[in-house]
C-alpha cells in the first residue's frame, strides 16, 4: 500500500509510477478527491468537538445538539474512510527507476552462465524421461485429481527431498530461520500481501465456509507472520526460509503447459523471505539473487538472469529478478526462479514495523525469493542430465543425499 502523504504531495510521480505497471492513472485523482472529503469531515468533526469543549454546564442543550452532530457525520466518515482505503489498496507499487518500462518484451536479460548441453543423441523431453524411468505418473493423478496433477516417484521424490536438504543446510548457515508454515490463510492476511488486488483473486483457492486461502506459495505465510508487530531495529534484516506445498488455480494459463508437471495446481517450494531495513532493502536484494545463482551453479543448470519490465511486475513489486533455466526440449529458457523488492508496500497493509535506535518507527521492507520449485527443478535436471543411455545423471551436489550417482531404469 502507498503512504498517502506520499502520494498528496506526489501526485504526478504517483501516476507516472503506476501508469507503467499499467495501472490507470485516474486512480490515485479518486485518492486525492476522497482523501479531500475525509479530511473535510475530519476537520469538522474537530470543530464541533473544539465548541464543545468551551461550553460550560449551563450550555446543556447546545452540547448535546453538537453532540448529535457528531454522532450523524460518523456513518458518512466511516464510508469515506473505507472506500478511501479500499481504493489506494487497488495501487500498485512504484518501480525503480533502473527497471525497464514497458511489457514483458522490455525485460533485460542480464547475464548468462552455465553450459547448455549439446547432446550426441536424440535427446528425450522429461515427460519422455519421466515415464520409461517411472519418476512422474500424470495418467494416474488424473484418474485421483484431474488434470494439472502428478504423482513425483522413486528418485524423482528423493530429488525433493535432497533439494530441501541441499538449501536448509546452506540457508541455516546464513542466517535463515527454517519454517515450515500453514498453508491456509485468513482473508485479510491473504490480501495483505498485496495481490488479490490483481489476478490472483481468481488463481488462489478460496474456502468460503472458512474464509480461509490456501497458500500460493511460503512466501504468503511468510510475510504475514508478523502482521502487527514491531522489530527492534538490530533484529533487521530477519530471514526465513519456508517449505510449503503451493495451490493455484492457473486460471489464466488456458491452454499453456497443459501436459506434465510443469504448471500444475499443487506443487511443493522452498522461499526465501527477509523483513530489512529500508535502506538496505536493495543490498539485501542483490544477496538473496546471489543466493539463487549460487545455488544453480552448484547444480550446474545453464540459466539466465533477466531484469523485468516494469508492465511485468506484480503490484507488490518494486523490482524483480528471474532465472529463467534452459530446457532442451524447447530449445529455450523457462523460469524456474523469481525474487522481489516489494519495498514498504506489503508492510503498510500488515503494519510491520521497526523501532529505531532513536526511538522512531518506521515500516519495514520486505523481499522474497525462490529457491526451488520443486517441480520445475526436477524438470530442469532430468533434461539437461540425461545420458545417451537413457539414464540421468544425479548432480554432484545432490548425490550425497541420494546416495547414487544416476537413475536408471527400474528392474
Amino acid at each position: 500500500m502507498l503512504d498517502i502523504k506520499f502520494i498528496r504531495e506526489n501526485p504526478e510521480k504517483v501516476k507516472d509510477g503506476i501508469a507503467k505497471k499499467g495501472a490507470r492513472p485516474d486512480l490515485v485523482d479518486a485518492v486525492l478527491e476522497l482523501d479531500k472529503k475525509r479530511r473535510g469531515y475530519l476537520q469538522k468533526v474537530e470543530e464541533l468537538k473544539a465548541r464543545q469543549n468551551k461550553l460550560g454546564k449551563d450550555h446543556v442543550e447546545e452540547a448535546k445538539e453538537i453532540k448529535n452532530q457528531i454522532k450523524e457525520l460518523a456513518p458518512e466518515l466511516e464510508s469515506i474512510e473505507k472506500e478511501l482505503h479500499e481504493t489506494i489498496l487497488r495501487l500498485p507499487n512504484l518501480p525503480f527507476e533502473d527497471v525497464p518500462v514497458g511489457d514483458e518484451s522490455k525485460s533485460v536479460v542480464l547475464r548468462e552462465a552455465g553450459e547448455k548441453p549439446n547432446f550426441d543423441f536424440q535427446s528425450k523431453d522429461y515427460m519422455e524421461l519421466g515415464e520409461s524411468l517411472d519418476l512422474i505418473d500424470v495418467k494416474r493423478a488424473g484418474k485421483v485429481a484431474g488434470s494439472r496433477f502428478g504423482y513425483l516417484k522413486r528418485e524423482a521424490a528423493l530429488i525433493e527431498f535432497a533439494l530441501m536438504k541441499l538449501a536448509f543446510d546452506a540457508l541455516t548457515k546464513e542466517g535463515f530461520i527454517p519454517v515450515v508454515p500453514p498453508v491456509m490463510l485468513k482473508s485479510q492476511m491473504a490480501r495483505g500481501m498485496g495481490y488479490l488486488e490483481q489476478t490472483d483473486k481468481e488463481e488462489a483457492y478460496y474456502l468460503p465456509q472458512d474464509d480461509l486461502y490456501l497458500a500460493g506459495t511460503a512466501e504468503q505465510p511468510l510475510g504475514t507472520l508478523h502482521a502487527d508487530e514491531i522489530f527492534d531495529e538490530q533484529e533487521l534484516p530477519r530471514r526465513y526460509a519456508g517449505f510449503s506445498t503451493c495451490f493455484r488455480r492457473e486460471a489464466g494459463s488456458y491452454g499453456k503447459d497443459t501436459k506434465g508437471i510443469f504448471r500444475v495446481h499443487q506443487f511443493d517450494k522452498i522461499e526465501m523471505f527477509s523483513y530489512a531495513k529500508p535502506e538496505d532493502s536493495k543490498k539485501e536484494h542483490e544477496f538473496l539473487l546471489g543466493l539463487q545463482e549460487k545455488f544453480m551453479k552448484q547444480l550446474e543448470l545453464p540459466y539466465h538472469v533477466v531484469l523485468i519490465a516494469s508492465g511485468d511486475l506484480g503490484n507488490p513489486a518494486a523490482k524483480k529478478y528471474d532465472i529463467e533455466t534452459w530446457l532442451p526440449s524447447e530449445g529455450r529458457y523457462r523460469e524456474t526462479h523469481s525474487t522481489s523488492n516489494c519495498t514498504d508496500y506489503q508492510a503498510r497493509r500488515l503494519n510491520i514495523r521497526y523501532r529505531k535506535k532513536d526511538g522512531g518507527i518506521e515500516f519495514v521492507h520486505t523481499l522474497n525469493g525462490t529457491v526451488f520449485a520443486i517441480g520445475r527443478m526436477l524438470i530442469m535436471i532430468m533434461e539437461n542430465c540425461q545420458q545417451k543411455d537413457g539414464s540421468i545423471a544425479i548432480p554432484k551436489v545432490l548425490q550425497k543425499y541420494i546416495g547414487k550417482k544416476k537413475i536408471e531404469r527400474p528392474v
